[in-house]
């Protein structure tokens, strides 16, 4: 059987982050829900900037849009608001069957925003009003300024896929955020039932910066025990993060605050593997896949780790085996001297960065098709 397929059967729903026209106008992503039982989408400033600096997907905007005085900001907007709607459609269906519980695809407000509370409120609200779909979610970064939005417009009855997680306490945060939302919406005489929201936690990034910062440790002088137990760690730290956060899902999801939430008809907030590509070739190619396989989860992958877990995937219950030796490698990583505090403040304010220099160089391609002639 199709190991993608078999997710569904752990409880996992595979999506796949990436977009672009052609997805939606050459049958790509109607072949993933038929073949892979693809269940929903993610978009960001990077997809979109690859999408328009690499295909001719969007000449026919671009053409109509040339010699009207329209800004880069504008244009792009149309054209993401479009293929977010064009992608939602295809994936309604699933929507429909699965009634509500999945079929999303995702936009997000601009990452220049993102320690912005007032200005993310009004950007998510007015792009939801635009997008006018039930089965979309609105992308906003889990920062400081971002968890009160993330309150306010679940309180609202707005989906909110919230991106950027790295640390275990920010995850936190913005599970208590998703459940005071919905407290606040229901008081309020809203349906509980029509609101979806995900958590996405990042994942091969926080590999990165913790090998990096090992062999920093490495180089700067360790004994020969620290140095077998920090090399001991490469390529753990990520997998052992996720399993943590996962623990603390498990709990706020049980608790009686909860409890009396899902009797009113709410759904839980899936927690969302975002990052899920290896970066590091020594590393298994679906490794982040294989390690967090477990239910109400979602895994987002590129379409090179789709097809690669397609090929040569293994799925079992991963993400709830020994949640001692992820605590383990948690407290050997502190005690060898990198702090997971500091690796995951670091890989927030990048993350929001990274972003804004995509959504800079989306701009600046978007203007460069305008000005054509």
């Amino acid at each position: 059987m199709n190991p993608l397929r078999q997710l569904e059967e752990f409880g996992q729903a595979v999506w796949v982050d990436n977009l672009q026209r052609s997805y939606i106008t050459q049958g790509t992503l109607q072949k993933l829900i038929t073949e892979d039982g693809l269940k929903g989408l993610t978009s960001n400033p990077t997809i979109f900037q690859k999408a328009v600096a690499g295909s001719e997907d969007y000449e026919d905007l671009f053409q109509s849009a040339r010699g009207q005085g329209r800004s880069a900001g504008d244009v792009y907007e149309q054209l993401a608001v479009r293929d977010v709607q064009g992608a939602a459609d295809i994936l309604r269906s699933v929507y429909d069957a699965l009634k509500g519980r999945d079929g999303y695809a995702s936009l997000e407000v601009s990452p220049r925003l993102a320690n912005d509370t007032k200005a993310t409120l009004e950007e998510a609200r007015r792009l939801w009003k635009t997008l006018d779909r039930p089965n979309v979610m609105i992308k906003v970064p889990g920062t400081e300024a971002g968890v009160p939005a993330i309150e306010q417009l679940t309180a609202e009855g707005l989906n909110i896929n919230v991106t950027l997680l790295f640390s275990q306490e920010r995850y936190r945060q913005v599970t208590h955020a998703y459940l005071t939302g919905l407290e606040r919406f229901a008081k309020a005489g809203g349906d509980l039932s029509k609101v979806s929201s995900v958590a996405s936690f990042f994942v091969s990034r926080i590999d990165v910066a913790v090998d990096k910062e090992i062999e920093q440790r490495l180089k700067a002088g360790v004994t020969a025990e620290q140095r077998k137990v920090l090399e001991s760690l490469h390529g753990k730290v990520a997998i052992a993060n996720a399993k943590l956060a996962y623990r603390i899902y498990q709990e706020v999801f049980s608790s009686p605050r909860w409890k009396a939430l899902s009797a009113k008809g709410a759904k839980v907030q899936r927690v969302l593997w975002a990052s899920t590509s290896t970066k590091d070739p020594k590393l298994r190619d679906v490794l982040y896949i294989e390690e967090l396989i477990g239910p109400d989860t979602v895994n987002t992958m590129p379409p090179a780790t789709i097809d690669a877990f397609r090929d040569h995937g293994k799925v079992r219950t991963t993400l709830l085996e020994d949640l001692a030796g992820a605590k383990e490698t948690m407290r050997q990583l502190e005690a060898g001297g990198v702090s997971m505090k500091s690796v995951t403040e670091r890989l927030a304010v990048d993350g929001v960065r990274l972003f804004e220099e995509s959504f800079d160089a989306l701009l600046k391609a978007v203007e460069a098709q305008l000005k054509k002639s």
